[in-house]
């Protein structure tokens, strides 16, 4: 799906992580119709990831680059960045959309849970942030951060993920002071997108859109729509989060 704005995006560069599957390839999908030359990242996905470079760069040659990390590796990032740089010479979007996501009820946490679920969501976003922040000032960029609902409210049984979220959330706005005023940087916290991937009863589904005041679920397409406004129309939007869940977050 292509706006009016199609060319708007044209010569940009956005590095996308986990962008080979899910929310982040349908981000991929429309931020490159727009325009957009990508850095699409990946850990595991590499079938995926090769996949969606083959689909885009049929319709725009040199257009899609694949790069690997483990977010969680610190010392890897500088590098990852350096590839990026090297692709286009430019950075002008990132996008922290890579995360881990799985139930760790209270008595069951283990540390390395919390290793990995704080590394995705929190300490792998922050540093990647500040490795990209002198390719951003330089093009007067932007960051978006996929945080969650659950930042603000905790979901069940989903106590470190939760808390990851929730400093993910307050990322935004810290970083949206740091890399001012060249560079804005937004969040994203989606609802009753996609389902997790693990599956859930039919019975928590219905528990969940009955809490929604669309009564629906939305689709990565609501994601990718909000993101490409807050990329290309909202220049004088910085450190806010918008909810996009139908209305989930009015329940009491």
């Amino acid at each position: 799906m292509t706006s009016t704005s199609s060319a708007s995006l044209s010569g940009k560069v956005a590095l996308i992580t986990g962008g080979a599957q899910r929310i982040g390839a349908r981000i991929a999908r429309l931020l490159h119709a727009e325009g957009a030359d990508l850095a699409l990242h990946y850990y595991r996905s590499r079938e995926a990831a090769e996949a969606l470079q083959q689909e885009l760069q049929a319709r725009r040659q040199g257009s899609v680059q694949l790069v690997q990390a483990n977010l969680c590796d610190i010392a890897r990032l500088p590098a990852l960045l350096d590839e990026v740089e090297a692709y286009h010479g430019r950075l002008d979007v990132l996008v922290n959309n890579a995360s881990s996501f799985y139930p760790t009820p209270l008595d069951e946490a283990t540390e390395a849970h919390w290793d990995e679920l704080l590394g995705s969501n929190l300490k792998g976003p922050f540093f990647l942030a500040r490795a990209a922040a002198r390719l951003l000032r330089a093009s007067r960029g932007a960051v978006i951060n996929l945080v969650d609902i659950h930042a603000e409210r905790p979901l069940e049984a989903h106590p470190i993920y939760s808390i990851a979220k929730a400093g993910n959330a307050m990322m935004v706005k810290t970083l949206a002071r740091e890399l001012g005023p060249e560079v804005r940087v937004n969040g994203i916290a989606p609802g009753a997108i996609l389902w997790p991937e693990q599956g859930l009863a039919d019975t928590a589904k219905d528990e969940i859109l009955g809490r929604t005041a669309l009564a629906r679920p939305g689709s990565p397409d609501d994601i990718a729509r909000t993101l490409l406004f807050l990329v290309r129309d909202a220049d004088y939007i910085t450190g806010q989060i918008i909810a996009v869940d139908g209305g989930r977050t009015l329940q009491q």
